[in-house]
């Protein structure tokens, strides 16, 4: 009788939801080459191909689509039976998923993330970034991590913190060189680092001032998608760049880089950690909550 171990059910999954073996590989902490024998390894003994794999492209064979349409709910009554078992811990343990903007995770790292990990030893905290919204039920998550304007409705959500802000910077020699803009409207004629977005769009910069908003297509001499590449980029004179202001507050604090235009920079919504509502949540789980509301209520407290 051939076996089935619940990887192998869970590769399936992890394939469909991301389009791919690479990625799927990487979500669950695999190689390429061990998901892909897996999967073979999968087809071999249920006698039916799963997937049509071209070198460009995955997608489900008739067969493979009725095999995920039937695992799938089961994966997940075994998913909620692990949830409700672990709920009954006492320690704290085993694996909380995590997903979360890039920025967003730098800003909770250091005062969440790690403080939760010294105290409880026995979790494991998988955080997976990316710039696009994600259903974060469906994709497997615990919980996700984004501005507080852009919470699903249905969801739980914690205010982590006030609101925060963008920031405008360039050296200090950049500067003295070439003159600080004083309207959003003088960074035409600055050079600048320009941002692309996750969806390969260009970010075009975003003012406001005494209700006026202000949106600036700006040019220069390269273009990055992520922020500590361009902060070296302005950090060596490239030009001027764009951040959120946590991402590059210790630069600013030392002197290293000098934000201008800061009169034109709104308060934007707070990060909020968010979660569906659920009946028998892991001892990780209701810690990290826990943790969570501590450092939202210490924010506002102080």
């Amino acid at each position: 009788m051939n076996r089935h171990s619940l990887i192998e059910f869970e590769a399936v999954m992890a394939i469909v939801r991301h389009g791919s073996f690479r990625a799927a590989a990487i979500d669950l902490g695999l190689s390429t080459t061990a998901l892909s024998n897996a999967i073979g390894k999968l087809e071999r003994q249920l006698g039916v191909r799963l997937f049509n794999r071209t070198t460009r492209s995955v997608s489900l064979t008739d067969a493979g689509r009725s095999f995920v349409n039937r695992i799938g709910p089961a994966l997940q009554d075994i998913r909620e039976a692990i949830t409700t078992v672990r709920s009954q811990q006492d320690v704290p343990s085993g694996t909380l998923r995590i997903n979360a903007f890039p920025t967003a995770a730098r800003e909770i790292m250091a005062p969440l993330i790690l403080p939760f990990l010294r105290r409880f030893p026995q979790v494991h905290v998988d955080l997976v970034t990316e710039g696009r919204l994600v259903d974060v039920v469906g994709d497997g998550f615990d919980l996700g991590v984004r501005s507080a304007d852009l919470v699903p409705r249905d969801m739980i959500a914690i205010p982590l913190g006030t609101g925060r802000r963008c920031a405008v910077v360039a050296a200090p020699d950049y500067l003295a060189k070439h003159g600080k803009p004083h309207v959003p409207a003088d960074l035409l004629g600055h050079r600048c680092v320009r941002i692309r977005l996750p969806d390969g769009a260009l970010y075009r910069w975003r003012f406001e001032k005494d209700g006026e908003a202000v949106v600036v297509d700006v040019d220069g001499p390269v273009t990055l998608d992520e922020a500590s590449l361009s902060r070296t980029a302005v950090l060596e004179g490239a030009g001027i760049g764009f951040f959120m202001e946590a991402d590059v507050r210790d630069e600013v604090s030392t002197g290293r880089l000098e934000p201008v235009l800061t009169d034109w920079m709104p308060s934007l919504a707070p990060l909020a950690i968010y979660y569906p509502s659920r009946r028998n949540p892991s001892a990780a789980f209701k810690a990290f909550v826990g943790m969570a509301r501590n450092m939202a209520n210490l924010t506002v407290d102080g």
